[in-house]
C-alpha cells in the first residue's frame, strides 16, 4: 500500500479550483523541491493532516492554515484527499469498510475536510475538521483506530535526534521498539520456578526478565535487612495497638502488561559507539545522530506487519556533508525496495523535501516534484516534453552541479565554459547581478541542451506553466566566408574541400548562393536551433559564429584579444617567467598592428582573434576567466558607463541575461515564431 496521489485545495500556498494542487506519487522515494516558501513543507503537513504521523507533536489544523489569496481574501474551506493505492489482501480486510473502486482498482480514500465557524461577537475562531473515506469524502468516518494504521512516520526539519532517541516517558525510540518483532517474544517469568543458571533467562520475554531483575532485586540481603528495620525498628514503635500495617520495599511498576513493558521501553536510549566499542559522549554531532534516528525510523516501518509504510522527511541533508547526503539517498532508495543488505522487508515509501542539489541529482528526474509559484509541478513521464531518452540521459548526466537549476529564480543554460565564466561578468557589469537575482548557470558541455530544458515544460500546455525562466544559449556555427582560408582549412578557396560533404564546418556561402537564399538558409537553421522552446524557455543564438567571435566583432575586441593573450601565456604568468602587464603591454601593440592591417574591418578582426583559440595557443576556458576578470575591472572604474558597454555587446547574450533575471519580454507561446538577434539582423 501506498500513497499514490494528493489533492490539496485552499491549504496554506494552495488555492482552489484551477489553483488547487494534484500531485501523483510513485512507489520508492519521491523528492519535493523548489525554492523557500514554494510549498513543500505544506504538501508534508497536508498529508500528517489527512493521515496522522507517529510523532509525538500535537497539532490540528490552525485558522492560519486557510488559504489566502493575492487580494487578501481568506477562504473558509481546506480539503484534502489522499488516495492510497496497491493494497494487499491483508489491507484490504483492514480497512475493508472504507473501501473504493477507482478506475477499476481497489483504492483507500481518505478526505480531510476543515471549515472555519465564525462565531458573531467572538473573538475567538474555530476549525471544524472531519476526516471520512470515499469518493468527495461521502464515506464513513474513520475512527482513530483506523487512521493511526496509516499514520506516517515523520521527521521534522532541524530536529534533535539525540533528544528523539533519548530515554524519557513516551519516547520515539520506546515507540519504535514496542513494534519490533522478538520485543514481545519469551517465557514469562515465574518465582516457583526460578532460573536455575543464569544462561537459563535467555528465554524469558523482555517483560519476563524485567520482573526476574525485580525478585532479585526485592531478595537482596540489604533490602531485606533495610526492610525488616524499617518495619521492627521504627514502623513498630509509631503504631497504635490496633495497627495491622507493614512496610514493604518494591520496584515501581504496576499496571497492565502492556503498560509495564512500555515503562521499560521507556528507559531505554539509543546511542552511538566508536570503533572501541565505548559510548563517548559530545563526539559525535548532529549529522550522524541524525544518520542513526533515521536508520531507526526505517527499522520500524521496514518490518511492521500492517499499516501505511511512508516516511516523511523534511530536509534530510540537515547536518550531513555532501557525500554523506548521497549515501544517505543510495539507502533511502534500497529501503524502498525493501531491501536493506542481505534482509528482505515491506517496501516503504519516502517523500522528502529538500534544498540540496545533492539529494536532487541522486533522484531520477521523474521522482521529483517542482515547487514553484505555489504549483506543485509532477516531473513525471506524463507531465514534461522529456522523451524517455531525455530521463535516461539527465539520469546519467543530471549532477550535484547540474541539479542547482531545480532551486533557481531563472536558469541559463550554456553549451561551454566561455559562457559559464563569462556571462556573471557581463551580467552585473550591465547592472543584473545574477546572484541576486537567484539565476542558475548549467554548463552541460556541448551535450543535452534542449534535454535540460525540456524539464521546465508541461507536456500540456493548458495547465500552469512552470514560471522559471529559462535561457538556452547556443552558437551558430557559421563562419564568415572568408574564415575557411584564415584558419587554414582550405586553401585558396579549394573547391574540393569546400565541396567536401564530409567537412564538419559549416561556413555562409553553405546556406544560399545569393542573398535571399542565403538569408532564408540561415533563417531555417536559426528556426532550427529554436524549435524547441515554448511556454518558458527560449533559446538565444549567437548572432554570427560562436561567443569568442561575436563578442570580439561586436565592439570588445581588445578586451579578447587582450583575455586570448593572457591565456597563451597562462603557464608563464603562473611559474613566473612573465607578469600580466608585460603581457598585456605585448598584446596592445599586437592588436594594434592587427587592426591595421585588417583596415578596421571587424569580421577580419574578429576571425584573427578566433584564430588564436583554434591554434591551440589560448584555452578559451582560461581566456573567458581572464576576461571575466578584466570586465569586473571595467565596471569598477570611475566613470563606467553601463548602457554604453552593453551597447558593444552581442545582442543574443544581453536578451538571454534579461529573460533568465525576468527582466526580458513576456513568455511566449508554442506556435509563435521564435525572434532573435540573427533574424532581425538578417
Amino acid at each position: 500500500m501506498y500513497l499514490s496521489k494528493l489533492t490539496i485545495s485552499g491549504f496554506r500556498q494552495f488555492g482552489q479550483g484551477d489553483a488547487a494542487a494534484e500531485l501523483t506519487f510513485q512507489p520508492g522515494v519521491t523528492a519535493l523541491i523548489g525554492k523557500n516558501d514554494s510549498g513543500k513543507t505544506a504538501i508534508i503537513d497536508a498529508v500528517r493532516y489527512a493521515l496522522l504521523s507517529r510523532d509525538q507533536m500535537y497539532f490540528k489544523v490552525q485558522p492560519e492554515d486557510f488559504h489566502v489569496d493575492a487580494a487578501g481574501s481568506s477562504v473558509d474551506d481546506i480539503r484534502i484527499t489522499c488516495v492510497l493505492s496497491d493494497l494487499g489482501t491483508g489491507d484490504q480486510a483492514t480497512f475493508a469498510e472504507h473501501l473504493t473502486y477507482l478506475d477499476g482498482k481497489v483504492s483507500l480514500l481518505v478526505s480531510l475536510h476543515a471549515r472555519r465557524l465564525a462565531t458573531e461577537g467572538s473573538a475567538r475562531r474555530w476549525v471544524e475538521v472531519n476526516v471520512r473515506s470515499g469518493l468527495d469524502g461521502a464515506g464513513p468516518a474513520l475512527e482513530m483506530t483506523v487512521r493511526e494504521l496509516l499514520a506516517s512516520a515523520y521527521l521534522k526539519p532541524l530536529r534533535d535526534a539525540e533528544r528523539e532517541l533519548s530515554s524519557g516517558r513516551g519516547s520515539r525510540l520506546s515507540q519504535i521498539l514496542y513494534h519490533v518483532d522478538g520485543i514481545k517474544e519469551g517465557t514469562s517469568f515465574d518465582p516457583e520456578n526460578l532460573p536455575a543458571t543464569p544462561a537459563a533467562t535467555s528465554g524469558l520475554s523482555l517483560l519476563g526478565l524485567s520482573e526476574y531483575f525485580g525478585h532479585n532485586v526485592k531478595s537482596h540481603k540489604g533490602v531485606v535487612d533495610a526492610q525488616g528495620a524499617i518495619n521492627s525498628d521504627y514502623l513498630k514503635s509509631l503504631l497504635l495497638a490496633d495497627d495491622q500495617m507493614t512496610g514493604k520495599i518494591d520496584l515501581t511498576e504496576g499496571g497492565s502488561e502492556d503498560t509495564r513493558l512500555r515503562q521499560i521501553l521507556e528507559r531505554l536510549e539509543l546511542g552511538l559507539m566508536d570503533g572501541s566499542g565505548a559510548q563517548p559522549r559530545g563526539k559525535f554531532g548532529l549529522g550522524s545522530n541524525n544518520i542513526l534516528y533515521m536508520a531507526c525510523e526505517l527499522l520500524l516501518l521496514g518490518r511492521e506487519p500492517e499499516g501505511l509504510p511512508l516516511l516523511l522527511v523534511e530536509e534530510p541533508e540537515a547536518h550531513l556533508h555532501p557525500q554523506r547526503q548521497l549515501r544517505l539517498m543510495q539507502f533511502l532508495k534500497t529501503a524502498a525496495e525493501g531491501k536493506v543488505l542481505d534482509e528482505e522487508g515491506r517496501k516503504v515509501q519516502v517523500i522528502l523535501s529538500t534544498h540540496s542539489p545533492n539529494l536532487a541529482s541522486g533522484l531520477p528526474v521523474a521522482s521529483t516534484i517542482l515547487l514553484d509559484g505555489e504549483t506543485a509541478h509532477p516531473l513525471s513521464h506524463d507531465q514534461t516534453r522529456l522523451s524517455a531518452n531525455d530521463y535516461s540521459f539527465l539520469e546519467r548526466f543530471l549532477d550535484a552541479t547540474k541539479a542547482n537549476l531545480f532551486f533557481a529564480n531563472g536558469v541559463l543554460i550554456v553549451e561551454g565554459d566561455g559562457e559559464a565564466l563569462v556571462l556573471p561578468a557581463i551580467a552585473r557589469a550591465i547592472g543584473l547581478d545574477l546572484s541576486a537575482h537567484g539565476v542558475s548557470i548549467v554548463n552541460v558541455k556541448g551535450t543535452g541542451l534542449r534535454r535540460f530544458s525540456k524539464i521546465f515544460q508541461k507536456s500540456d500546455e493548458t495547465k500552469t506553466w512552470i514560471s522559471i525562466p529559462v535561457a538556452c544559449i547556443a552558437d551558430m556555427d557559421v563562419m564568415p566566408d572568408a574564415a575557411p582560408e584564415i584558419l587554414g582549412l582550405v586553401n585558396n578557396d579549394d573547391d574540393q574541400k569546400w565541396s567536401n560533404p564530409k567537412r564538419r564546418w559549416k561556413a555562409n556561402k553553405d546556406f544560399g548562393a545569393d542573398a535571399s537564399a542565403n538569408e532564408a538558409g540561415l533563417k531555417e537553421r536559426f528556426e532550427d536551433l529554436c524549435k524547441d522552446d515554448a511556454q518558458n524557455v527560449r533559446t538565444f543564438v549567437s548572432s554570427h559564429w560562436t561567443l569568442e567571435y561575436d563578442l570580439a566583432r561586436n565592439g570588445i575586441a581588445a578586451m579578447v584579444y587582450d583575455a586570448a593573450a593572457l591565456a597563451g601565456a597562462h603557464d608563464k604568468i603562473c611559474d613566473g617567467t612573465t607578469t600580466q602587464d608585460n603581457v598585456l603591454e605585448g598584446a596592445k601593440a599586437s592588436f594594434a598592428e592587427l587592426r591595421d592591417a585588417c583596415g578596421e574591418n571587424d569580421e577580419l578582426t574578429a576571425i584573427n582573434i578566433y584564430q588564436l583559440f583554434t591554434s591551440k595557443k589560448a584555452s578559451k576556458a582560461i581566456a573567458a576567466q581572464y576576461l571575466a576578470a578584466a570586465i569586473d575591472i571595467e565596471a569598477a572604474s570611475d566613470g563606467f558607463d553601463s548602457a554604453a558597454f552593453e551597447a558593444c555587446l552581442p545582442t543574443y547574450l544581453v536578451d538571454a541575461i534579461k529573460h533568465a533575471c525576468g527582466k526580458g519580454s513576456a513568455p511566449i507561446l508554442a506556435d509563435e515564431p521564435q525572434p532573435g538577434a540573427v533574424a532581425a539582423e538578417q
